[in-house]
């Protein structure tokens, strides 16, 4: 999946693995970005999200401070953003 070639390619020095049966990048131990398939399509979510400052991941959880946002099809990743999000995922974790 594109998604997770993408992932893999900014956050080489983190481990990936299969959690709770979705992909997710861990940095020292800590679950930083994953993606799970749902009803609304593949969600994407950063655990820190909420700290990011970034209009276009919506806040979900209080407990994590996680955000996330929904695809429905691989046209809709902006790279740009997506590198942007992963270099801020490892530098607010």
């Amino acid at each position: 999946m594109q998604l997770a070639a993408i992932i893999n390619s900014q956050l080489r020095d983190t481990e990936n693995k299969i959690w709770h049966a979705h992909p997710v990048w861990f940095l020292d131990g800590n679950p930083i970005v994953g993606y799970s398939k749902q009803k609304r399509g593949i969600r994407l979510m950063f655990w820190s999200g909420a700290d990011f400052d970034e209009k276009d991941l919506s806040i979900r959880g209080q407990k994590f401070k996680d955000a996330s946002l929904f695809y429905n099809s691989v046209s809709e990743i902006v790279v740009k953003d997506l590198k942007r999000w992963l270099q801020k995922s490892r530098a607010i974790q």
